[in-house]
């Protein structure tokens, strides 16, 4: 199949290299020339393992392109992507101006019968929005169907969850764009849902929200445990078992970031609200992830005192291993809490460099792991990157000025370290 993907943001450039791993032939847009001239070449601007191979082979193959072209990508295709981004407004609400912008240039290019695929996260209602801005706009009177196809992808796994998902989901109010979307996936050999656009959309934000809640769940237990005595990783072993439950996302730390659970948390909660219903639940569960943050800072206070003047390293940036995403990392959350609190802030990530967001001002950038906890009072580690667990902690102890290592993803083996002289201290622990 001919497919057009427009957006090449995270969404956009796995979606688009993966179909073409499909075998189809794929034209990917974006107004960003740079980038575009850029991906042409592979190189990837973003951390995402497998994903440089894949595009390096079909732009080779000629099965994957780049281009700043909407109205070109739009003629040559028969199914259409939009992959832009809706990020939070100031009230949590989805911006959806870059959707609704998109809409209307597809309106105008539209030359044929298309499927015009709402890809990107966007609330109830967008499939019909999509649809009426199309029918306002087009050139002609030419047909297509708008539906909900939503992703499910993991930041540091996203290709393969691409091509392994667990479910592949269409929402559409006709029966036509189902049987061209059953045929573009049905190499997957996924399940699918076929149900209407809302609840397609909703079935995205629900997911989420659901996983943020067994997030902020568990951090709320390892506080439980902390004062009680019990070791919160014994408690999610013992919960894990039980099917029902499971063993995902039950890995108490620092609290959830990234570019998805916040935002979705949010938007569910606005779309709750527009409907007539205080999602109390959903408002607890971004309580209890921003409080989860604050602590941390609050650990810190608990071996340190004041922590004006004091040297803290910390390992982590990212707001999970294997990526460089940094958006609402909760690392950079708690350095913001340390840094307010006076303290001298020293940080490295292994993936730092690919990413063009900074830590929070005031903060130093350290080339290795060693570098940021030379002469630290006390170490704490953000992110769970596996190059951590393998430091050289004999060589760790003696660069530090004391040696305290808080661990915020309890990551560490606590006896290990306490046998070599670290006070170590973990959550849930």
């Amino acid at each position: 199949m001919r497919i057009a993907v427009i957006g090449t943001g995270y969404v956009g450039l796995v979606s688009g290299a993966c179909f073409a791993e499909m075998g189809h032939q794929v034209i990917c847009v974006d107004e960003d020339r740079d980038k575009v001239a850029r991906l042409a070449q592979a190189k990837i601007p973003i951390l995402e393992a497998g994903l440089e191979p894949l595009v390096s082979r079909h732009l080779n193959a000629g099965n994957l392109r780049f281009s700043t072209d909407t109205d070109e990508a739009v003629r040559s295709s028969e199914i259409i992507f939009i992959t832009v981004g809706t990020p939070s407004g100031d009230d949590g609400a989805a911006d959806l101006s870059a959707v609704e912008e998109v809409a209307r240039r597809i309106a105008v290019a539209i030359n044929a019968y298309k499927v015009v695929v709402n890809k990107s996260t966007m609330p109830v209602g967008s499939t019909r929005m999509v649809q009426r801005i199309i029918e306002e706009n087009i050139d002609g009177l030419h047909q297509f169907d708008v539906v909900s196809n939503p992703e499910f992808l993991r930041e540091g796994s996203a290709v393969e969850d691409f091509m392994n998902p667990d479910r592949v989901v269409v929402g559409s109010e006709n029966q036509r764009p189902v049987g061209i979307l059953t045929e573009l996936y049905r190499p997957l050999n996924a399940p699918l849902i076929v149900t209407d656009p809302a609840s397609a959309e909703m079935i995205k934000y629900a997911s989420n929200a659901f996983l943020a809640t067994k997030v902020s769940f568990i951090n709320a237990i390892a506080n439980i445990c902390e004062a009680v005595g019990a070791d919160v990783r014994e408690v999610a072993l013992g919960m894990g078992y039980d099917r029902r439950i499971g063993f995902e996302f039950l890995k108490a730390g620092p609290g959830f970031g990234g570019s998805c659970f916040p935002k979705d948390c949010r938007a569910l909660i606005d779309i709750s609200s527009h409907a007539g219903y205080t999602f109390g639940l959903l408002e607890g569960v971004m309580q209890v992830n921003e409080e989860q943050m604050s602590l941390m800072v609050e650990k810190a206070r608990k071996h340190l005192g004041a922590l004006a003047g004091r040297r803290i390293g910390v390992l982590g940036l990212a707001f999970k291993a294997n990526t460089d995403d940094l958006r609402e990392s909760p690392a950079l959350t708690v350095i913001a809490g340390l840094l307010e609190a006076g303290a001298q802030v020293t940080a490295f990530d292994p993936a730092y460099h690919a990413n063009a967001v900074t830590p929070p001002a005031g903060a130093a950038l350290a080339p290795d792991a060693y570098a940021a906890a030379e002469g630290a009072e006390l170490l704490m580690i953000l992110t769970e990157w596996d190059e951590f667990k393998w430091l050289d902690f004999r060589r760790v102890k003696e660069l530090m000025a004391s040696p305290v290592i808080v661990d915020t993803r309890n990551c560490l083996d606590p006896q290990v370290l306490r046998r070599m002289g670290f006070t170590y201290e973990g959550v849930g622990r």
